[in-house]
C-alpha cells in the first residue's frame, strides 16, 4: 500500500464579499489530490482535501517542501501498525521533517490540505464516512446524528444594508437554520448596531444571532461594543481582536458577561493551549473555533482537543471554523458543539453535500465513504479533473 502521487493545484475561492478586514474576490484556495495504489470498484481510491477561506492557496510549500518529502518517503512508515491503511500522524510527521518549531501560518495552511485528502482516502479504503472514523478511533463509538450548524454571512450591502442584510436573515431561517451569524466592525458602532437591531427583528431572540469582528477592534473598540451589545444576549461575540492579543481578549471577558468565541486564525496544538491558558476564555461560557482546514488538518484538531481537555474545555465547546464539510465530519463523530456552514458563499467549498437537509438548526453527516466531495457535485467538478490527470 502505498502513494503513488500528491496533486495540488491553485483554484478561486468564488466570493464577491467583505468583511471588516478584507476583501475576497481576490482570494485562492489550494486543492490537492492523494492517488493511491488501493484499488476499490475497479478504481484507485483518491482522496481529496483543500485549504479553507481566507488564507490563500500555499502550492509553494507543497511542491517545495510537503509533497517531495511523502513521494521520498520509505512507503511503510506512512501505514499503521498493521498496514491495513494510511496513518494520518505519520503522514503529518513526514510532512514536517525539517521544519522548525513555531512559524506555523502558511505551512499549516498547505499542510491541512493534504492531511484532509489523507484522511478522506483513510475513510474511502474503510468503507465508511469519515465522521464514523472519528468516532471508532477517538470518540469510543459515540457521534451525533444531528450536528447544530449555523450560517456564517451577515456581509456588508454598500447602500441596502438593513434590506439586504434582512433578505440574508430571513432565507436563512427558510433553509432550516436558527442561529445565524453576521459582520460587523466594518462600519461604525451606531451602524452596526442599527444593523444588529435589524438582524434581530428577522431572527428573534439573542441566542440565534452570532456577531463575528473578524479580529479588527482595538481593546477601547472592543470594550464600547461588548457594552454596547450586550443588553442583546447574543450568541457570541466572535474574534473581537487581534487573534494573538490574549491580553485584549483576556479584558473583554473581564467586562463583557456574554460568550466570546476564537480561534480561527491559530494554527497548531500550542497556539490553542496559549488561548485556553492566557487568553482569559472560559470554558463554561466562550467558545473555541479552530479551522482544522487552516490549521494542519484533522489530525491538529483532534491533538488540540486532547490537549485542552485537561484544561476544562469539553468537546462541546469546540466549534470548527469553516464551514466546510471536515468540519461537519468532525463536530458528528467527536461529538462537538456544532460547526459552520457557508450556504451561499466561499463556493464550491463552502456548505455540505447536495442532499444535506438542515431542519431546527441541525443536519445528519452524509453516509457516503469519506469526506463526502463527490456528493457535492460543484466542489467534485473541481476536484475531480486533479485526481484524475
Amino acid at each position: 500500500m502505498k502513494i503513488l502521487d500528491v496533486r495540488e493545484t491553485t483554484a478561486k475561492l468564488q466570493s464577491n464579499m467583505r468583511n471588516a478586514v478584507i476583501d475576497f474576490s481576490r482570494m485562492t484556495v489550494g486543492i490537492v489530490a492523494v492517488v493511491t495504489d488501493v484499488m476499490r470498484d475497479g478504481k484507485p481510491v483518491i482522496g481529496y482535501g483543500c485549504g479553507s477561506n481566507g488564507r490563500y492557496a500555499q502550492g509553494g510549500i507543497l511542491r517545495e517542501r510537503l509533497i517531495p518529502r511523502l513521494l521520498e518517503a520509505d512507503p511503510d512508515d506512512l501505514l499503521d501498525e498493521n498496514h491495513e491503511n494510511f496513518d494520518p500522524f505519520r503522514v503529518q510527521a513526514c510532512m514536517m521533517q525539517n521544519e522548525k518549531p513555531g512559524g506555523h501560518g502558511d505551512r499549516a495552511v498547505a499542510a491541512a490540505g493534504v492531511d484532509m485528502a489523507i484522511w478522506d482516502a483513510v475513510a474511502k479504503i474503510e468503507g465508511k464516512p469519515l465522521w464514523r472514523v472519528f468516532s471508532e478511533r477517538f470518540n469510543e463509538g459515540q457521534y451525533k446524528n444531528s450536528v447544530p450548524v449555523y450560517p456564517g454571512g451577515g456581509y456588508y450591502y454598500p447602500g441596502r444594508e438593513i434590506e439586504q442584510l434582512q433578505d440574508e436573515m430571513r432565507s436563512y431561517q427558510e433553509q432550516g437554520y436558527r442561529l445565524c451569524k453576521m459582520k460587523i466592525g466594518g462600519a461604525d458602532l451606531d451602524t452596526d448596531r442599527r444593523r444588529i437591531e435589524a438582524a434581530l427583528e428577522v431572527v428573534g431572540s439573542g441566542e440565534n444571532l452570532a456577531v463575528d469582528a473578524n479580529g479588527r477592534f482595538d481593546l477601547d473598540t472592543a470594550l464600547a461594543f461588548g457594552e454596547a451589545m450586550e443588553p442583546y444576549r447574543l450568541a457570541w461575540f466572535e474574534e473581537p481582536g487581534d487573534p494573538l492579543d490574549f491580553a485584549l481578549n483576556t479584558q473583554l471577558a473581564q467586562h463583557y458577561g456574554q460568550s466570546i468565541a476564537t480561534g480561527e486564525n491559530l494554527f497548531s496544538v500550542q497556539d490553542a493551549k496559549n488561548l485556553a491558558l492566557y487568553a482569559g476564555m472560559r470554558p463554561d461560557l466562550d467558545w473555541i473555533q479552530l479551522d482544522p482546514a487552516l490549521a494542519y488538518g484533522a489530525t491538529e484538531f483532534i491533538k488540540a482537543l486532547g490537549a485542552l481537555r485537561p484544561l476544562g474545555w469539553a468537546p462541546e465547546r469546540h466549534v470548527p471554523h469553516g464551514g466546510h464539510l471536515l468540519g461537519l465530519h468532525l463536530a458528528a463523530g467527536l461529538e462537538l458543539g456544532g460547526t459552520e456552514s457557508y450556504p451561499l458563499v466561499f463556493q464550491p467549498y463552502g456548505g455540505f453535500t447536495d442532499d444535506a437537509i438542515i431542519e431546527d438548526g441541525a443536519t445528519t453527516p452524509p453516509e457516503a465513504p469519506g469526506l463526502g466531495v463527490e456528493q457535492k457535485a460543484d466542489l467534485y467538478e473541481v476536484l475531480k479533473p486533479l485526481g484524475e490527470a
